[in-house]
């Protein structure tokens, strides 16, 4: 059994998979690869995979109806790969179910970084912790407390509501959308402005300069995470 678990690469440009293969393998994964969404909905329905890299772009299908195809069954975790100028359809995947997105052209030690962190989320869920923790901070679900280099500190609801949906999924883009419904509800009708404004009312809590967040980061025109200790 590898180190890094097993990884089923989808995409269909030949470039990607000469140069990602042998650098994931080099990692710790065992890659299997696929370079249809049909191929790849075959080998999942047969094979177990800790974690799925799947490109947009697919000859057959496009890669948001992969997604959707998968999340029927399967909570395996899944990092998009996009187009740069593609950012409705990152927002999209995202919303989908995918876990988080790395744009094209990339380097691969990104995308290392988004494979761990993603799989780090992945294991704080399944191992249903009552809290979150990264070098900077501490959100205790149970208690509803946040701490900031072990600092208590006070939230209002709303804030609190946005800190615990982000590190509900350590590691991963949340767009404006699920922020949204998990701190206003599923039915409201709020502007993503309101969000921003949210969220920059947690950045003068959280960081220590609020104009050059460390802890709560943007994902320009897509939504916001939780900085991974990879980040810093």
């Amino acid at each position: 059994m590898s180190q890094g678990g097993h990884l089923l690469l989808v995409d269909d440009e030949p470039q990607i998979l000469r140069s990602l293969r042998p650098a994931l393998t080099a990692a710790g994964y065992v890659v299997t690869t696929a370079e249809t969404g049909a191929a790849a909905l075959s080998y999942l329905a047969g094979e177990p995979c800790d974690i799925v890299i799947l490109d947009l772009g697919l000859p057959d299908m496009d890669g948001k109806d992969v997604i959707v195809r998968i999340r029927e069954w399967s909570e395996t975790p899944i990092v998009v790969l996009s187009a740069r100028d593609l950012e409705l359809e990152k927002i999209a995947a995202l919303d989908l179910g995918a876990d988080d997105f790395v744009n094209k052209p990339f380097a691969v030690g990104e995308l290392l970084a988004r494979i761990r962190a993603t799989l780090r989320g992945r294991d704080l869920r399944l191992a249903g912790r009552a809290s979150f923790r990264s070098a900077e901070l501490e959100v205790n679900f149970a208690t509803r407390r946040a701490f900031v280099q072990g600092d208590e500190i006070r939230l209002t609801p709303r804030e609190y509501d946005l800190v615990r949906t982000l590190a509900r999924h350590p590691g991963r883009v949340v767009t404006h959308k699920q922020i949204i419904a998990s701190v206003w509800g599923p039915e409201a009708t709020v502007d993503a402005q309101f969000v921003r404004v949210l969220v920059a009312q947690l950045r003068q809590k959280l960081e220590e300069n609020p104009s050059a967040p460390r802890v709560l980061l943007t994902e320009p025109g897509v939504g916001y995470r939780l900085a991974s200790d990879e980040d810093a």
